[in-house]
Formats: C-alpha cells, sequence, structure tokens
C-alpha cells in the first residue's frame, strides 16, 4: 500500500511558475516510478510526466516538456514538478501516482496508487 500527497497548488498568472510536491509514504517496492497526471474539467485524465524513482530517466507530454520538469528526492521519497512558462490550458487538477516496476508509462490504467490531487488554475 502507498499513500501519496500532493501539495504547491494554487492561482498563479499566464507566465508565472508553480512546484508541486508528491510526498509518499508506506513505499516497498524495489523499483518504481512516480507520475503526474492532470484533469481539467470536462476531461479525460492525461499525462504530464513521470521519473524512475532513483532518478535519470524521465518522460515528458509533449505538451509540457519544454515548460516543466520533474524531480524526486530519494531522502525523503518526494517527487516534484516545477512548471515554468504557465499557460491558461494548464489549469487543471494535478495528480500524483506511483507504479511498481522498471518502465515509464503515461497511461492512467498502468498506475494503481493514486493521491487526492491538488487544484491548479492559471489566469489569463
Amino acid at each position: 500500500q502507498v499513500q501519496l500527497e500532493e501539495s504547491g497548488g494554487g492561482l498563479v498568472q499566464a507566465g508565472g511558475s508553480l512546484r508541486l510536491s508528491c510526498a509518499a509514504s508506506r513505499r516497498t517496492f524495489s523499483t518504481y516510478s512516480m507520475a503526474w497526471f492532470r484533469q481539467a474539467p470536462g476531461k479525460e485524465r492525461e499525462f504530464v510526466a513521470c521519473i524512475w524513482h532513483k532518478g535519470g530517466r524521465t518522460l515528458y507530454a509533449d505538451s509540457v516538456k519544454t515548460r516543466f520538469t520533474i524531480s524526486r528526492s530519494m531522502a525523503n521519497d518526494t517527487a516534484y514538478l516545477q512548471m515554468d512558462r504557465l499557460k491558461p490550458d494548464d489549469t487543471a487538477v494535478y495528480y500524483c501516482a506511483v507504479r511498481e516496476g522498471w518502465w515509464l508509462k503515461d497511461a492512467p490504467g498502468e498506475y494503481p496508487w493514486w493521491g487526492q490531487g491538488t487544484q491548479v488554475t492559471v489566469s489569463s
């Protein structure tokens, strides 16, 4: 069982930055990845980025790869999402997720464990 808690969401103007955090607890896997997804009102949940738990391997959605950076701290089992040059289209609830295993995946169904989400609103 894994518990995830996101933080760092809020309201920001277009062009601004936010940093999201996802703290994981009760981890028992030998290898895993942590991911960020987002869901805007009336839309399906979509992949944003993911990172292998030891770092070094990442995967990004094309829509964010030049603006967002995913990272993680092994010391406190926390993943981060640095979001720069934010756009109104980035407005969504952002969710952290974890899956066991080596491969980086971008499908929500590949992730058994999810946080409650944090709201990000970008005003124009």
